[in-house]
């Protein structure tokens, strides 16, 4: 198995929106999500090729929660481009700890199956079988749903995960968005 992170995946990164993992850590965070990916279940997996892994507890000292809880203080927070969109975040030192860490690991053919992948992308992971996307360190209430914007697009066709919800889960999963982002807001450096 050969791991390489996807474009989109800033996590690596020593400024970022979100999680960060820690410098230092990307390689022993690597291993535990091969050890993870090595374990899953795939035919869990809401899309073909499309794996959500839970990380030991050992991975939380490798990463930066990637959201804390919101405040009412303007000087708390900061705006950053993150995907093309200009945001207001939660500044970095704001974060809580984090309670949980998950990736979002795509295998190669799921990675080029998705509808935001684009060829060059495809081209450039060489003989990778795997590609993180998404490095998850949560903190608050089972996790963190994606943001409001983020669930919309995936809806609208942006992933293949969301294309077969019905109706009651598409509802689901918009009252569990609304009340975690009302609470909680990502983070930035």
């Amino acid at each position: 198995m050969k791991m390489v992170a996807s474009p989109v995946c800033k996590a690596f990164s020593l400024s970022t929106v979100g999680t960060r993992v820690n410098d230092g850590c990307e390689w022993a965070l690597l291993a535990l999500v091969e050890e993870a990916v090595a374990k899953h279940d795939a035919s869990k997996d809401r899309a073909p090729g499309q794996h959500y892994v839970t990380l030991p507890e050992g991975a939380l000292s490798f990463v930066t929660s990637g959201v804390g809880r919101r405040t009412e203080d303007p000087e708390d927070y900061v705006v950053r481009v993150w995907r093309g969109r200009c945001e207001t975040f939660l500044r970095r030192e704001k974060a809580e700890p984090a309670t949980g860490v998950a990736c979002v690991v795509y295998t190669r053919e799921a990675y080029g199956a998705d509808p935001d992948v684009t060829a060059e992308e495809q081209a450039r992971l060489g003989d990778a079988t795997h590609v993180v996307v998404a490095v998850l360190a949560f903190a608050g209430p089972g996790g963190s749903p994606p943001a409001p914007w983020t669930f919309v697009r995936n809806l609208a066709g942006a992933n293949n995960e969301e294309k077969d919800l019905t109706a009651d889960e598409i509802r689901e999963k918009a009252r569990a968005v609304a009340e975690y982002h009302a609470e909680w807001c990502v983070v930035a450096d």
